[in-house]
């Protein structure tokens, strides 16, 4: 199935010899069928641990394939909306001088290639001189749409009998189809599962990333995720519970014990990443709190005395979210920063213009918001302008959560920019100097004075006909914005889960999701967004496969194959939220459209298991369909 290799990713750190516990994970691929078949490490100092015969366990740990549900089309010179990738192609000898992207619909990374049909619509176009309507039917974006997930993984983890985690060694085989579909950054071609070390205070780490091209479609996108970020967060969460289950110790406790601490943020993990801010144990504690879990786990105990089913899921896990700064990222030598301009006319009103593009997540909300918060103009007399190249500023787009913490950071400095010339126009207004002048928002006014202002509308007619000698008409800015860091949201997830004995279908009773990701600018926005997540991650969780057969035909091309989770599948989603602002962003944000999907498949997984613990079942591989489940049952004779 094979054919050639394609990149490979390899981050270091030294692991130490002589520990006492040590959990394995792996794939059940014949390639890595054995712990000896795990690299050695070159002879640079890093040194191999042997795991000990009575805690070595092996399990597939295969994430699977999951495309979008919108098909895909273009439509240039048209000027209408034709599936859900309307753009707008003014063509000129033959030369492309404008692209306008209207709503878009959902995209989640699907989006972000290039595929074909695209190319040849608009190649088409240009040759005929008339508009070329290219859409693909659902089986065909079943088929051949760009796929995440697939990546088969192996982890280590080294502990003390305490639960004290010390090192971590992860390899990984990542199918990327027959060629790279993503633009993914190019210091990065296996995305940042890096991050796999989670929310855990491993004192040494090991990961290493071998990526293939196979006979399936193109794959290696991050669907949903900060660049293969979800794959990182259900290994090590699924890790640290079969930890605990080899230890016979609760898996909360194991969690709280290895947190990173607080007062180590800035942490530096050994993976290299620099965690900007966290407080994993406020997460934890508050989910804990919300879900009850001292008398779930009392009310499962007489549940098995019962013989009935029942299970809870834990995951706590941490994003890396807004790629990214120009030291770090690139595509394809494009540094990776966004933009924001933003103009003041003679009446107060404004228009603020962005490199990014909206697929749903409402940033005509919030980029507005961002400008009231700033300059103290209505949100109603704030008008926001994307996918326009002949307007908007050059961005890098809208995916891996980076809208807030980039565009939205571009966003709060150039509006400060305009606020500085404000000032200068406000001092000459009032006849005062500018050292004197005090602003809230909507206002500058003299200090000890109050009365004395000059509103941000009074502000702005006179940038346009009462400016000073010297000072440049206008009031208008353009910031492109280089973050010094990425941001890092974080969150404790739990689920509930029943299983039917008869059927060995899991039904989600509860689950709380404690997000934090730094200071909210609009909650009913992010609510939504979580909301939306986790009804995701419940699809991945129970229901998404694309599947195979020995020939590499795709079994399934539609949504009978393909499930979709409506409201009678979806739980109640009970959210809550804790606030660890960013140090390094103008306003605290960190994002967090992503998270839900990448923290929520551990749980639902997690709590399966555990519903079945007692079995000695210690993995099932997603999607978690009612008929695995009851396979076990009845291997364990326990079926109704």
């Amino acid at each position: 199935m094979f054919r050639q290799a394609s990149l490979k990713f390899i981050r270091r750190g030294f692991i130490p010899r002589g520990l006492i516990a040590l959990l394995a994970l792996t794939a059940s691929w014949s390639c890595f069928a054995d712990p000896t078949d795990v690299p050695a490490p070159d002879a640079s100092g890093t040194k191999q641990v042997t795991p000990p015969a009575d805690l070595g366990h092996w399990y597939d740990l295969s994430n699977l394939p999951f495309i979008p549900v919108p098909s895909v089309g273009s439509d240039p010179n048209s000027g209408t909306t034709i599936g859900i990738l309307p753009v707008w192609l003014h063509t000129e000898d033959s030369q492309i001088t404008r692209i306008i992207a209207p709503d878009i619909g959902g995209g989640f990374g699907n989006k972000v290639p290039i595929y074909p049909g695209y190319v040849c619509a608009v190649v088409a176009s240009l040759q005929l001189g008339r508009p070329v309507k290219w859409i693909e039917s659902r089986s065909e974006n079943l088929q051949s749409t760009g796929f995440a997930r697939d990546y088969h993984m192996k982890a280590e983890i080294a502990a003390d009998r305490d639960g004290k985690v010390k090192a971590l060694r992860v390899k990984t085989l990542a199918d990327h189809g027959a060629f790279n579909a993503a633009a993914q950054p190019s210091k990065f071609p296996a995305g940042l599962f890096s991050i796999c070390t989670g929310s855990y205070d491993f004192s040494e780490a090991f990961c290493e990333v071998d990526g293939v091209y196979t006979n399936k479609a193109p794959g290696g996108i991050a669907y949903r995720c900060s660049f293969r970020v979800t794959e990182a967060a259900y290994l090590i969460e699924r890790a640290m519970d079969v930890l605990a289950q080899e230890l016979k110790m609760d898996p909360v406790e194991l969690r709280l014990k290895n947190f990173v601490p607080p007062e180590k943020f800035p942490y530096l993990c050994p993976l290299g990443w620099s965690y900007d801010s966290g407080n994993y144990k406020a997460a934890m504690d508050l989910a804990l709190k919300r879900i009850g879990y001292s008398e779930l786990r009392k009310e499962q105990e007489e549940k098995r005395r019962k013989g009935e089913l029942m299970g809870i899921g834990i995951s706590s896990f941490t994003e890396i979210v807004g790629a990214g700064p120009a030291h770090t990222f690139d595509i394809c030598g494009i540094k990776m920063f966004d933009s924001c301009e933003i103009r003041v006319h003679p009446t107060g009103k404004a228009i603020a213009r962005m490199g990014t593009k909206a697929q749903g997540q409402g940033h005509e909300t919030t980029f507005a918001q961002i400008v009231a918060q700033e300059l103290g103009i209505p949100v109603a007399d704030i008008t926001v302008e994307e996918g326009d190249t002949d307007t908007a500023p050059y961005g890098l787009g809208t995916y891996a959560s980076r809208s807030t913490p980039v565009a939205g950071a571009a966003t709060a400095m150039a509006s400060r920019k305009i606020r500085d010339k404000a000032r200068k126009l406000a001092a000459h207004l009032l006849e005062a100097s500018e050292e004197d002048l005090e602003w809230e928002p909507g206002k500058f006014f003299v200090k000890g004075a109050p009365s004395k202002s000059k509103t941000i509308q009074e502000i702005a007619f006179a940038a346009y006909t009462n400016f000073p000698a010297g000072l440049e008409a206008g009031l208008e800015a353009v910031h492109y914005y280089d973050p010094p860091n990425l941001t890092f949201p974080f969150g404790t997830y739990i689920c509930v889960v029943d299983i039917d004995k008869g059927t060995g279908e899991p039904k989600v009773r509860r689950f709380v999701a404690v997000d934090d990701c730094g200071n909210i600018i609009n909650p009913m926005i992010v609510e939504g967004q979580i909301h939306g997540g986790l009804t995701e991650g419940l699809a991945i969780a129970f229901m998404q496969e694309i599947s195979y057969d020995e020939s590499g035909n795709v079994q399934g091309g539609t949504f009978m194959d393909y499930l979709i989770p409506t409201a009678v599948e979806t739980p109640n989603w009970e959210t809550g939220k804790t606030c660890t602002p960013s140090p390094h962003h103008p306003f605290g944000a960190k994002g967090v459209g992503e998270s839900p999907n990448v923290g929520s498949p551990a749980a639902f997984v997690n709590a399966v298991v555990d519903a079945l613990s007692h079995l000695g079942v210690k993995h099932i591989d997603m999607p978690i369909a009612p008929w695995k489940i009851w396979k076990i049952l009845k291997e364990k004779g326990i079926s109704e």
